[in-house]
């Protein structure tokens, strides 16, 4: 899922203003966490699944946040 999304979801209870920034500008606007931003993790529950039969019931993260739990109103 691409950080984007995650960010436009949570901008959107939070109502910061959005914008866009470069990858150089990065380090700058989010400090230590512009690493971690800029990482590719593709990651899976493949694993998870296979080896401890977790079945995930719950909603997927962009309607979880959307839902408003995390954030006080």
């Amino acid at each position: 899922m691409p950080f984007r999304d995650i960010a436009e979801a949570i901008g959107r209870r939070l109502k910061p203003p959005a914008v866009s920034i470069t990858p150089e500008d990065a380090g700058d606007h989010l400090a230590f966490l512009s690493r971690l931003v800029a990482i590719d993790n593709p990651a899976s529950s493949a694993l998870t699944r296979d080896r401890l039969g977790w079945k995930p019931e719950g909603p997927a993260l962009i309607p979880d946040i959307d839902e408003g739990h995390y954030f006080n109103d």
